[in-house]
């Protein structure tokens, strides 16, 4: 982990976003990168307008220091602990922009890869999605209802899956546009 034993805790807050909601807590830590390096899925949120409505709403305030973590917290560091050790871990962290490929094959769905264009707090920019039949189908944000974290950077199995910014862009002119006609 980054050493900035020296710097003093400050409250940071943290999010973990599942999708259709998240939970919130205050995290006193050194840093912004100490608690992504402590925690699997979170971000902490720098927004002044969420920082300051977060203030009041009463939310659980725990020091990254502290043996024992809240109830999904707790989850989160044991997950990142299991990860800190292999190679990869945090390879792609604190990066721009990050193109993966991901295969997606579970049960009941047909089997497809997913190429994605990743901004540093793991939310899709741009996504091709390649159909074993050869058929490519690009979109970006306004395709999307909702655009969660997909992917947490400090994942060591990630650096196994990055591509070429020239390999995902041969894919995205030559996809069709998400909702146009087939």
């Amino acid at each position: 982990m980054t050493d900035n034993s020296d710097a003093p805790k400050r409250p940071l807050l943290v999010l973990h976003d599942y999708g259709m909601g998240g939970s919130w807590w205050w995290v006193r830590a050194r840093s912004k990168r100490e608690v992504l390096e402590t925690f699997a899925w979170v971000e902490v949120v720098t927004d002044p307008d969420a920082v300051a409505r977060s203030r009041d709403e009463g939310l659980e305030e725990v020091d990254i220091d502290d043996l024992r973590m809240p109830p999904g917290l707790d989850g989160l560091r044991a997950q990142r602990d299991a990860q800190r050790e292999c190679e990869g871990f945090g390879a792609l962290a604190e990066r721009d922009v990050v193109f993966l490929r991901r295969r997606w094959d579970e049960e009941g769905d047909e089997p497809v890869v997913y190429l994605m264009e990743v901004g540093p707090d793991g939310r899709r920019i741009r996504q091709v999605e390649l159909a074993e039949d050869g058929t490519a189908v690009r979109s970006g944000p306004d395709d999307w209802p909702f655009n969660p974290p997909i992917v947490d950077l400090f994942d060591p199995v990630l650096s196994r899956e990055e591509i070429s910014r020239s390999e995902f862009e041969e894919h995205w002119t030559t996809a069709r546009q998400a909702d146009a006609e087939s």
